[in-house]
């Protein structure tokens, strides 16, 4: 089993940047990718940013993509988020994600921290 614990969230005003933090540890030999989705009140589950751990590949959700960034730092089984340019519609839960499935907008993940809380006021 993987072990996610998510930190970095909080409240920021639009335009503002945080950045997302997830501790990793367990069975993650066979994860095979790692990233984060989100869900905000009264919408469906999204994923955010994924990196597929085999080929490298990352793959960002059409809202995102040129504001966020993923990484990742093996030598402390760290994954990030860094989040740019950030608008009200970012508001939502985070949550650090491990072994996914489907494509695209189909796409989820088989494991999930606590998440952290991401506001962002306009």
């Amino acid at each position: 089993q993987v072990r996610l614990v998510e930190s970095g969230g909080g409240s920021v005003q639009a335009g503002g940047s945080l950045r997302l933090s997830c501790a990793v540890s367990g069975s993650t030999d066979s994860v095979n990718c790692i990233g984060w989705s989100r869900q905000a009140p009264g919408k469906e589950r999204e994923v955010v940013a994924a990196l597929y751990t085999y080929s490298g590949g990352l793959y960002y959700a059409d809202s995102v993509m040129g504001r966020f960034t993923l990484s990742q730092d093996e030598a402390v089984n760290a994954l990030y988020l860094q989040m740019n340019s950030l608008q009200p519609e970012d508001t939502a839960m985070y949550y650090c994600a491990a072994d996914c499935y489907g494509m695209g907008s189909g796409m989820d993940f088989l494991y999930r921290g606590q998440g952290t809380r991401v506001t962002v006021s306009s």
